[in-house]
């Protein structure tokens, strides 16, 4: 479509600015934003929709409008519901880029021109297909208030009889018909685990796939209406983003119900870009708090910003809560890739509150990054003082249970995360440690093997923590020189040697309880530590080969 389409439809109410001679471009889609540089956003051809919340002073402008107009955009519509009139320093930089302005009525909401453009760009509807996308304006206009993309998925069933949900990359259900319920947990994980391995492969969606012979189709959603080529790396994405899953097969549908599916996903991505505006205050007091705590502030000045932030991520509480730091980290085989956002988006994901009346869950946690690293400030409510705070805290493998599986198919073969989560501390003095803490724990998350790792820091004893610090080539060979020789015997004669010394030591030598722990004799269970003695040169009486032993167990 034209931008000359959009100054004449006057139910957008548009107002032209400046560049009435470029009113001929063409539009391929819009795009809603308040960030300074939503370049990584764009791929040419959008109208861009923004509030101006971007904008602090007149020079702020000029950047803005250079970046656009660098992404190759068709033009730009400003809301005049912040500031009243558009300001002159807008008006200036896009004349002096030939860039097309228009003012937004404070009436009209973004979400009518969003749904405008995405049915205009998608050509004609035809039948039931038009009657469905008219409704999405009202879904969108209305805001959360109204049912957000409830409503949307809602319309899908009772017009295209189309049974859809929307999902987070770790399989969290944001989304679905209030006439057909939610997904089990199970399904959600499964469908969000085929949908990141999928895109891990660069393959354009929709990805079909079936779970206990019910298909589906993938799309995914993309923030800010981001076509699949913006992106620098899929894998900079691929862990924040949601998908919609449809039960059908999308194989022979016609052009234009895919289409029709992908202009849902735009409209979805309105709200999944709403709600992480949403997270912006707690963002900023994570990184103020938790700067301070990094560069060794004096617990007063840390406690002052506790006090800012506690009314924000404790809403109705009221009492001074408890605290916890969870430090993660992704890391990809190619250090090119920008892994601090992802490792930032990731931990908003899987802290997210699960526990909510609202219509989504609550955030009641602060996330900020540096470098590659996020770290987390969770607020608790207050435990007594005979506990540490583990049992009301959050527990470092409970973390990760029920998202392992997506995370592992997101990060393929290249890419790994490791977390690290710290006991509860009740007061600002206590920040700091935690905040160690939790980097310690997930070093000892990272020298384990896998891809997705958490530990806590009840596994923070004192020879974990000189694991992670010793060599990998170090490691591997005191490992292989102590235990090799009793794979090899156990691989020959299927001794069980390996299994017959892990329950030895864990039975702290005692012959009597580890017999019985093995269902053996006494005697053969005499014979099988000979064994080992005899193969590896060790004595199992002396606590030096003991403690041998069990740090090379551990670490294989």
């Amino acid at each position: 479509m034209r931008l000359r389409a959009l100054l004449d439809t006057d139910a957008l109410g548009l107002k032209l600015l400046d560049g009435e001679d470029e009113l001929d471009r063409t539009v391929r889609g819009v795009m809603t934003t308040d960030l300074r540089d939503p370049s990584r956003y764009l791929s040419g051809g959008e109208l861009v929709l923004t509030g101006l919340a971007w904008r602090r002073d007149a020079k702020d402008s000029e950047p803005f409008v250079r970046i656009l107009v660098q992404a190759g955009v068709a033009a730009l519509a400003a809301g005049e519901a912040e500031l009243g009139d558009v300001p002159d320093d807008l008006v200036v930089a896009c004349a002096r880029h030939h860039l097309p302005l228009f003012a937004v009525h404070e009436s009209v909401a973004f979400a009518t021109i969003t749904e405008h453009v995405v049915r205009q760009v998608s050509g004609e509807r035809a039948g039931d297909l038009a009657a469905v996308v008219d409704r999405h304006r009202r879904m969108m206009t209305s805001g959360p208030a109204g049912g957000g993309p409830d409503v949307v998925l809602d319309l899908l069933g009772s017009d295209l009889d189309l049974r859809a949900w929307v999902l987070s990359p770790t399989g969290r259900l944001i989304a679905g018909p209030k006439a057909v319920g939610g997904l089990p947990a199970d399904v959600c994980a499964r469908l969000a685990a085929e949908h990141l391995a999928a895109t891990r492969t660069g393959r354009r969606g929709p990805h079909r796939t079936s779970v206990a012979s019910t298909p589906y189709s993938l799309f995914p959603v993309r923030s800010g209406g981001r076509a699949p080529q913006a992106a620098r790396d899929v894998r900079e994405t691929v862990l924040s983003d949601w998908l919609l899953a449809v039960e059908a097969d999308a194989g022979d549908w016609p052009g234009e119900r895919l289409d029709l599916l992908y202009g849902v996903t735009q409209l979805i991505a309105v709200e999944r870009d709403r709600r992480d505006a949403s997270r912006t205050v707690r963002r900023r007091l994570a990184q103020e708090v938790l700067e301070l705590v990094r560069t060794g502030a004096a617990p007063t000045e840390i406690a002052a910003r506790l006090r800012v932030a506690a009314p924000v991520l404790l809403p109705g509480l009221g009492a001074a809560p408890h605290w916890q730091v969870v430090v993660a980290r992704v890391e990809w085989a190619n250090d090119a890739v920008e892994a601090g956002p992802a490792a930032q988006a990731l931990l908003e994901e899987i802290l997210v509150d699960p526990v909510s009346t609202g219509p989504e869950p609550s955030d009641r946690i602060a996330v900020a990054h540096t470098g590659d690293e996020a770290m987390a400030l969770v607020p608790l409510p207050a435990v007594s003082s005979e506990h540490d705070g583990s049992e009301t805290g959050i527990l470092a493998d409970a973390l990760l249970d029920s998202v392992r599986e997506p995370l592992t198919a997101g990060l393929n073969d290249d890419g790994r995360v490791t977390l690290g989560v710290s006991a509860a501390v009740h007061s600002a003095e206590g920040l700091r440690g935690a905040l160690e803490e939790a980097r310690h724990a997930r070093r000892v998350a990272a020298a384990r093997p896998g891809r997705v790792c958490a530990a806590g820091h009840q596994e923070l004893a004192s020879h974990v923590l000189l694991l992670p610090f010793v060599p990998d080539d170090v490691r591997r060979a005191f490992t292989a020189r102590l235990l090799d020789p009793l794979r090899d015997y156990d691989r020959r004669h299927r001794a069980e040697l390996i299994p017959t010394l892990e329950a030895f030591l864990d039975c702290d030598g005692s012959w009597t309880r580890c017999a019985n722990r093995l269902h053996l004799h006494v005697n053969t269970l005499r014979y099988r530590v000979g064994r080992i003695e005899q193969l590896t040169g060790r004595d199992l009486s002396r606590l030096e080969d003991k403690l041998d032993f069990f740090l090379a167990l551990r670490m294989s």
